[in-house]
């Protein structure tokens, strides 16, 4: 197979697995009013539920990114792909709070991070040389927007037209087309390139983490992508709420969500070309500042229909266009030979960060009526994940070929 051809094969293979995985995850916020009017156990208890998974996803990360660096991605994909489906069509029996986090706090969440950053992208990275795994990443964190700008609509017109049961049924049904889609990730390449294979001589996984904790540079990441957690968790469970207090429709919620998913298709796409030529922890502050900016601006604008969609596209920009350039900065650091489970690791802060944002979202609309609190701690958090990341050492990038040659 060409260079060409395999750089495509698999990164669309992975692109399209994250569009489903992510579309879906980042589609569940549409459903925490419903679940509370059904359930009548109260936002707080449905936001707990939501911030666990957010919680649960994050520990999956470095859990099946260790298990992919020691069995093919594919199981890892397959077993998750099962567990997430699971979990989906459970959710409407579900009545009480433990319930409801089993169901969508750990099955739905759990079986998702099998199918996400970490997993794809170590799978990527091991088979692509250098130069193309920066644009690589791009491509495949492009998919997970593109699945929220799909899955977020297609959700709410779900709901709308039938029920938020039957909508998140076929859910459910949707998300084991992920077994098909992951059938180029089945085998290992023979050539997978040395760099991949030896870079790291005989070290072992337990060496690796240990040498990557003492390291200032890789903190530093984890610190930033803490933030970009809470801020992204936040958002996509509260957003809905948001509008909902400002009196608009819901159909403004989904729209919303849809628009900053195509946004950061675009980021992505951008973050990943820009990592080939620039300095990565430049990108990171840069993304985590327009971040302050963009929610101090919000806060000052009227709050109408184009706000939030203007908004939206701002801050979809930057979304998850953090994870290429971290990823990347993860991969100069120490080799692609174990990325899957560095950078599940750093995905857990994410998603420490996660929790909090998801969780004290609730807690602040249930205590003051309103998410004011939140958006004045989004921004300091924005603020300092931009500085956090200047320290961090990185060699100037090298000159690159072309990754469409063959």
């Amino acid at each position: 197979m060409s260079a060409k051809r395999t750089f495509w094969t698999l990164v669309v293979s992975a692109a399209a697995i994250l569009a489903v995985t992510m579309g879906i995850r980042q589609s569940m916020g549409l459903f925490v009013s419903p679940l509370n009017a059904s359930t009548g156990l109260g936002i707080v208890t449905v936001s707990m539920a939501m911030a666990i998974a957010q919680l649960a996803w994050g520990v999956a990360q470095p859990l099946f990114g260790m298990l992919a660096d020691r069995v093919s991605s594919f199981k890892v994909i397959v077993l998750g792909t099962v567990m997430m489906a699971i979990g989906l069509a459970i959710t409407p029996f579900m009545q009480s709070g433990l319930g409801l986090v089993f169901a969508v706090g750990i099955m739905t969440a759990v079986g998702a991070g099998a199918g996400s950053f970490s997993i794809l992208m170590g799978a990527a990275a091991q088979r692509l040389p250098g130069e193309q795994r920066s644009f690589a990443a791009g491509v495949i964190n492009a998919g997970g927007s593109l699945g929220q700008f799909i899955f977020a609509p297609f959700a709410q017109a779900l709901i709308h037209a039938f029920n938020w049961v039957t909508a998140i049924m076929v859910l459910a049904a949707t998300s084991l087309s992920v077994i098909l889609l992951a059938i180029p990730l089945r085998e290992r390449k023979a050539a997978v390139h040395s760099q991949a294979a030896d870079s790291l001589g005989r070290m072992t996984l337990a060496d690796q983490v240990r040498i990557a904790f003492k390291d200032r540079s890789y903190l530093c990441l984890h610190a930033g992508f803490f933030t970009c957690g809470f801020h992204i968790a936040f958002l996509v469970t509260h957003l809905p709420g948001e509008i909902d207090l400002c009196g608009l429709p819901a159909s403004i919620s989904a729209t919303s969500i849809a628009i900053i998913g195509l946004a950061n298709v675009l980021g992505s796409l951008y973050a990943g070309w820009l990592g080939q030529t620039r300095r990565m922890k430049m990108l990171l502050f840069w993304m985590y500042a327009s971040r302050a900016v963009a929610i101090g601006v919000y806060l000052l604008a009227p709050k109408t229909e184009s706000t939030f969609y203007l908004f939206a596209a701002v801050l979809g920009f930057t979304w998850l266009s953090t994870v290429p350039p971290t990823a990347g900065l993860i991969g100069k650091l120490f080799g692609p030979r174990y990325l899957a489970t560095l950078f599940g690791l750093a995905l857990l802060s994410h998603q420490v960060g996660g929790f909090f944002g998801a969780w004290l979202g609730g807690v602040a609309l249930y205590m003051n009526g309103d998410y004011s609190w939140m958006w004045y701690a989004d921004i300091v958090l924005a603020i300092a994940a931009a500085l956090v990341n200047l320290p961090i050492r990185e060699e100037k990038p090298r000159p690159i070929r072309n990754v469409m040659r063959a």
